[in-house]
């Protein structure tokens, strides 16, 4: 099926596309990393705030699936990194969830607007990564980085500016 976006049926047909393409957020015709980073954060929020351990479990294993889950589904579709694609998404926004200085409405805002800035700008060494690696890890890859850089971010300006929080 070399095609560039599966049907919603093409989904629940394949795990690797219905995982890849975030239960069908990544379907979006604009904007599917926006939608699929607000699905995993609204699916997130819950596990993060009953129980820290677990979360962080959960992300350690959909980081090492996701390698797997975004390879399989973008040599399914024939198109590699295609935008439908966001469980990438969904693990970068899991990480920079797990690493805020509070968990607070405010902090989860931040959280997916900066994340979404540094995943969609994609300023070095997100942007090298992105081009310059391949398969399930470069598509992994990027977003990672994108987490870590929005991470440094927010602590930055928390530290800088405090008083906003």
């Amino acid at each position: 099926m070399a095609q560039s976006t599966p049907t919603f049926k093409e989904l629940i047909q394949s795990p690797a596309l219905l995982l890849g393409f975030g239960f069908g957020s990544g379907l979006a015709s604009k904007g599917p990393g926006t939608f699929g980073t607000l699905l995993g954060l609204l699916l997130f929020l819950p596990i993060l705030v009953w129980s820290e351990t677990l979360a962080w479990t959960i992300l350690a294993i959909s980081t090492v699936a996701g390698i797997w889950i975004c390879d399989r589904a973008s040599k399914i579709l024939g198109v590699h990194d295609h935008g439908g694609i966001v469980w990438d998404e969904f693990v970068g926004i899991w990480l920079v969830l797990l690493c805020l200085p509070e968990q607070n409405g405010w902090y989860w805002l931040f959280a997916f607007v900066a994340f979404r800035i540094f995943d969609i700008a994609k300023p070095w060494p997100i942007s090298w990564a992105d081009r310059s690696v391949s398969g399930g890890f470069g598509i992994m890859l990027d977003d990672v980085l994108a987490a870590v850089v929005a991470i440094g971010f927010i602590w930055a300006s928390t530290i800088s500016f405090n008083w906003l929080f």
